[in-house]
This record gives structure tokens, C-alpha cells and sequence, in this order.
């Protein structure tokens, strides 16, 4: 498995920058159920970035890279007006364990290893109307590898998985409808979201990315009773989110019962034969 994925700062501190840079590249090799053993740096420096800051990005991306498990084993810098980092990443899966956006079956659980909220958090972080709290906890999300929901993932025997990143919820549970054939039913009352997220939602503190994902993939959902501000949470562009993963219902509350891996998880609908994404 190899991946590649790189951002501007989406937050001030430059260690954090670079730490969740890196769980974020590191994801979609945990969501494709395998286990990541090497990387490459990426990124794009301006020439006059102080070199302690530049340091600081790459240590965080080293830290949570040693982490996971993973080897740096070098990259590529060029110059640019505003700093860029992520990583290529390198992965192992076993064979017939892959996992894939399509083959969700029906009746199967949907379950997301993340709460939402990192974009209308660090936007309201940008327009200085965030919480310091609220800031930090969602640091400390972005941070977080997906390595054990990818891990559960694979141990649930899980028929799809992505993660959720750029598109936000809607736009990769449509992926997966899509390359399944098969629909979606969320409830939005059971879909976690971070302490803050739905007070800037109020505050319409949504980035242009949110906009343009409501604007390329609302005509594929349906939804029922759902305030246009929570419409707007789940189109809402996600940093290192969470895994979003169909299983096996009876698969799901054995594991969760026995072993604990469920409790990685939230689940938040369920799979239905007619190829639609409904959100009530």
C-alpha cells in the first residue's frame, strides 16, 4: 500500500502542525487495513521561515511517525510562499484483509472511530473566536492515530472502510456508497462531535472547503429534519479524522462484548439495500 498526502498549518504551534500532518498521511494506509513501515517527507518551506520552526514541523512529523511504528527515510523540500508538510507513506496488508471503499453488505453497522469538528474549530481558531479548550482537545484528536480503529477494523472482519478527511462525512460515506451499491441511513442524533463544534456551527465559522463539499455532494443526500448549521457539520472538511468502517452487526457487539474493540467506535447507522445516503 503506498499514499501520499500533505496541508498547509491548521494550527499554530509547529510541532503539532507536524505531528498531526503525519497521523493524517498515516491514515488512509490504517483504512485500507494495513499497518504503515516506512515514509518520505514532503514539504514546502519559505525561505524565510525561522530554521527553528522548520525544525519543530519535522520533529513533531519524526515523533508521531516513531509512533506509529514508522521509518523517515528521507523526502523532498522545495521553496514556496507558505509551508506545506505531510508524508508519503509505505504499508503492509495481509492478503484477502484489504480494505476498500466499496463491499458493504446489507444490514451492515457504520461505525466512526473519531468525533467531527476539526474544520469549524481550527476556522473559528483562525477568525480568533476559539476556545482555548476546545483548541487543545481537538489538537489532541488530530493527533491520534487510527492505527487501533484500523487494527479493530480488519479484527471485526469490516466489508468497507475509508477515512474522513477532506470531503468530511458525507462526501466519503458517498464514496463508499458509490463503490458499493448499495445506501446509507445516519442518524444524526448518535454521530459524535467535539466539544465547540456545534457552537461555531452556529456562528456559520465554516471554511470555503465546507462550502464547496455542500455544493458538490448535496444532491446526493437526503435529509430529514436536519438544520441547515448540522447539515453543514457533516459536510464540514475533517483534519487526521476518524475511520469510517461497515461490519457485520453480530460481528461488531461479539467483539465489543468480548474483547472491547467495539468501544473504538460510535456506531452511527447502518446499511440499506436502496443506493441512497439518508441523514434524520
Amino acid at each position: 500500500m503506498i499514499t501520499t498526502d500533505f496541508f498547509t498549518p491548521v494550527v499554530d504551534n509547529p510541532y503539532d502542525y507536524g505531528s498531526i500532518a503525519a497521523a493524517n498521511s498515516l491514515s488512509d494506509i490504517y483504512a485500507m487495513g494495513a499497518e504503515p513501515f516506512l515514509a518520505l517527507n514532503i514539504a514546502a518551506i519559505p525561505p524565510d521561515l525561522p530554521m527553528d520552526i522548520v525544525t519543530e514541523i519535522f520533529h513533531g512529523g519524526m515523533e508521531k511517525a516513531k509512533e506509529a511504528g514508522v521509518v523517515i527515510a528521507g523526502g523532498h523540500t522545495i521553496q514556496d510562499k507558505e509551508p506545506k508538510y505531510g508524508l508519503i507513506a509505505l504499508g503492509f496488508a495481509e492478503p484477502g484483509k484489504i480494505l476498500a471503499k466499496g463491499g458493504m453488505r446489507e444490514g451492515d453497522v457504520l461505525l466512526l472511530s473519531k468525533p467531527l469538528g476539526t474544520g469549524v474549530i481550527t476556522t473559528a481558531l483562525k477568525l480568533d473566536k476559539a476556545d482555548k479548550g476546545h483548541v487543545r482537545a481537538a489538537v489532541e484528536n488530530m493527533k491520534r492515530l487510527n492505527a487501533e480503529a484500523g487494527r479493530a477494523a480488519v479484527e471485526m472482519g469490516a466489508h468497507a472502510a475509508t477515512d474522513i478527511t477532506g470531503f468530511g462525512l458525507l462526501g466519503h460515506a458517498w464514496e463508499m456508497v458509490k463503490a458499493s451499491g448499495l445506501g446509507m441511513e445516519l442518524r444524526f442524533e448518535k454521530i459524535p462531535f467535539m466539544n465547540g463544534a456545534k457552537e461555531y456551527a452556529r456562528q456559520w465559522t465554516f471554511s470555503g472547503g465546507a462550502m464547496d463539499n455542500r455544493e458538490y455532494f448535496r444532491s446526493h443526500i437526503d435529509f430529514i429534519d436536519i438544520t441547515e448549521e448540522d447539515q453543514m457539520l457533516l459536510f464540514d472538511p475533517q483534519t487526521s479524522g476518524g475511520l469510517l468502517a461497515a461490519v457485520d452487526k453480530k460481528k461488531f457487539i461479539r467483539l465489543k462484548d468480548t474483547v472491547g474493540k467495539g468501544n473504538l467506535f460510535t456506531e452511527i447507522g447502518k446499511v440499506v439495500a436502496t443506493p441512497k445516503l439518508i441523514v434524520s
